[in-house]
């Protein structure tokens, strides 16, 4: 139940903007494609079995959504050594954190029904907790209260060898002094999902475990999906863990309580993905929750988190938004990915602590995006590098053959406009290079960035050409 993403996989899915995350797009962005290629789940699975080997994985239990659908839900390796026992499909292993989109997800849901509101003080729960009247419930959900995290190593120490109400657990923690002002800094904090655990109990008056069944695992088919299951239970699979390269050993569960709102559901990938098909189709959250579910929170001072409600929120170089998380339990290690753009998901979990699954899951998100690339587009005539040569130089002449260019570039560039840039840009003379930099599809379009160099002097050209060839916009800037 550590950190919910580590940050030197980010350029395995493509770099982060270091702005705030919009708010999940409901289009798609105007970004450079790749040729279109099909998402072979054959090769998935197979490049999925090869990593079990070169990796040391001793289980995996990886679901992978592609257009809303599941396309494949496997388990590969072994849920227990000795007695060895296969993982099945429907095995399931402890999520970690994961299970704070959960949480997050229920109070988003009760706010709706108007039992209770994001912005209530905790003191309306909790008043005797340090600070319990500046401190909102949207402030716990975004990991920026200050209250100290329960569950801050990645080893079970001492205290969490000893079960704990998790009351008890939560006044240990948030009657400290907090150790940031709220809203001032983002802090990762278990204590803050503990504390609202334990409010979704006082608002329904049922335990955790049974409303999470009831609002969430049976309507969304989660059928082999628990809360704080019983260790050994039947279905469950064994954690292992390894210290200083030692061969995989049991690994020593957290005593119970320690894993209350912030991280007590067990479940196969598959389950998670009935999970991801049913949030990005709308069925779990209102839009409305569900942008504040996406939606990455701001500090005090204007300053961006990278986290919205119980998952990380990110946009990569692509402008493709990213929901994430990762999670981490004695024994297991777990990580997901959502595209709510395209419907797709990829979830995987390991049985093994030190075994991280995070650059398996990235290599298929990214097999995942390629599959939804737009397919190339077919531009009648010449090249986009010989095209823009050609018009480039007819403008520096202030003679352009007007039957090149769409109607509405046409009106565009009147004859006032042609000859004023043409007074401009006749004394560059010939560029010395033209370059196409890149070009990708946009409203059934082709659209190419060409670079032109004239010595020290660089100018980009925008060009769009519809499929029959004609130019529909060429602009030009310096560089």
């Amino acid at each position: 139940m550590r950190l919910p993403f580590p940050l030197v996989l980010l350029a395995a899915i493509g770099a982060v903007s270091c702005h705030a995350p919009p708010p999940v797009q409901t289009s798609a962005p105007a970004a450079p494609s790749q040729p279109s290629q099909p998402f072979d789940v054959a090769a998935v699975d197979a490049y999925i079995t090869s990593q079990m080997a070169a990796q040391g994985f001793v289980g995996l239990s990886v679901a992978i959504v592609k257009d809303g659908a599941i396309v494949l839900d496997k388990g590969y390796g072994h849920g227990q050594l000795a007695p060895e026992v296969p993982v099945t499909p429907d095995m399931a292993f402890a999520i970690a954190s994961l299970s704070k989109q959960f949480v997050a997800s229920l109070v988003l849901v009760l706010a709706d029904e108007k039992k209770l509101s994001l912005e209530d003080k905790v003191a309306k729960y909790f008043p005797d907790l340090t600070r319990a009247g500046d401190i909102t419930l949207y402030d716990l959900m975004t990991h920026v209260s200050g209250y100290h995290d329960s569950y801050p190593l990645d080893y079970v120490d001492q205290e969490m060898k000893q079960p704990v109400a998790p009351d008890e657990a939560i006044a240990r923690y948030a009657k400290r002094p907090l150790d940031f002002e709220p809203r001032t800094q983002w802090s990762y904090s278990n204590t803050g999902y503990a504390i609202l655990g334990r409010v979704i109990e006082k608002v329904t008056g049922q335990p955790l475990g049974v409303v999470l069944n009831e609002r969430i695992f049976r309507p969304v088919g989660m059928t082999h999906s628990s809360y704080m299951p019983t260790e050994g239970a039947p279905g469950l699979a064994r954690g292992y863990t390894s210290f200083a390269l030692s061969p995989p050993e049991p690994a020593a569960p957290e005593a119970r309580g320690w894993s209350f709102g912030q991280g007590g559901i067990y479940a196969p990938a598959g389950d998670i993905a009935k999970w991801d098909i049913a949030l990005m189709g709308g069925k779990v959250l209102g839009p409305e929750a569900f942008k504040i579910f996406t939606t990455a929170r701001r500090l005090a001072d204007g300053r961006p988190t990278t986290y919205g409600g119980g998952i990380g929120v990110a946009v990569n170089n692509k402008g493709e938004t990213l929901l994430r998380h990762r999670g981490s339990y004695a024994g297991f290690v777990s990580y997901s990915v959502l595209v709510p753009r395209t419907r797709s998901a990829v979830v995987a979990i390991s049985n093994r602590d030190d075994k991280f699954p995070g650059g398996l899951v990235n290599e298929i998100v990214t097999r995942l995006a390629k599959s939804h690339s737009p397919p190339d587009l077919t531009i009648a005539g010449p090249s986009a590098r010989d095209v823009a040569r050609d018009i480039f130089a007819q403008i520096q002449s202030g003679k352009v053959d007007r039957r090149r260019f769409g109607e509405d570039f046409n009106a565009f560039l009147s004859d006032a406009k042609l000859e004023a840039a043409s007074l401009r840009l006749r004394p560059l003379g010939m560029p010395a290079d033209i370059v196409v930099e890149e070009t990708y599809e946009r409203g059934a379009m082709e659209v190419a960035t060409v670079l032109l160099t004239f010595g020290d002097t660089k100018l980009e050209a925008i060009m769009f050409r519809t499929m029959d060839g004609k130019v529909q916009q060429f602009l030009i800037n310096k560089r």
